[in-house]
C-alpha cells in the first residue's frame, strides 16, 4: 500500500525523482503499513548535509502509543548516498527549485521508501491548463469506452 501526495503533482512541475530510505520507529512502520500517514503538508529540506522530511503526519499506532509516545509530525531523516545529497544541494541552489515528497511505500524487501521529487512551482495558469487537459483526456476515455 502506497501513500501518495496528490497535491504535489498539481502544484509542482516534477523535474527529477529520487528514491530515499526513511528512518522510522517500529510503531511508525506499523502505522504506515496501515495507511495512517499523510504527505499533503510535507516538504523536504537539506540541513547540515542531511535531508529531512518535515511535516509528514504519521498517526500513532494505538497498541504501542501508550508505552513510547512520539510526536506525529516530527522531522524524519531521509537516507540517501552522499553523492546524491551533494547533487541535490547543487540543484536546490537554483532559484525556484524545492524537494517535494511524492510517495511513501514499502519495497519488495520490506523497507520503507520515500519517492521525492525535485520540483518547480506551477503558476496559476499552469494549474488551470493541467485541469483542462485532464478533463479532455477523461472525456475522450469515456467516449472510447462506450
Amino acid at each position: 500500500m502506497a501513500i501518495v501526495n496528490r497535491r504535489a503533482r498539481h502544484e509542482y512541475h516534477i523535474l527529477e525523482t529520487f528514491e530515499a530510505g526513511i528512518m522510522l520507529t517500529g510503531p511508525e512502520v506499523k502505522s504506515v503499513r496501515a495507511g495512517q500517514a499523510n504527505l499533503a503538508e510535507a516538504h523536504c529540506i537539506v540541513r547540515n548535509e542531511r535531508v529531512l522530511l518535515i511535516g509528514c503526519h504519521i498517526s500513532p499506532y494505538k497498541p504501542a502509543s501508550m508505552h513510547n509516545p512520539k510526536e506525529p509530525a516530527r522531522s524524519r531523516t531521509l537516507l540517501l548516498h552522499k553523492r546524491e545529497i551533494q547533487r541535490l544541494i547543487g540543484k536546490l541552489r537554483e532559484k525556484g527549485l524545492t524537494l517535494v515528497p511524492l510517495k511513501l511505500y514499502f519495497n519488495e524487501r520490506g523497507y520503507a521508501k520515500l519517492e521525492i521529487g525535485l520540483a518547480r512551482g506551477k503558476k496559476m495558469h499552469d494549474k488551470r491548463q493541467a485541469l483542462k487537459e485532464r478533463d479532455i483526456r477523461r472525456d475522450l476515455q469515456r467516449r472510447y469506452k462506450m
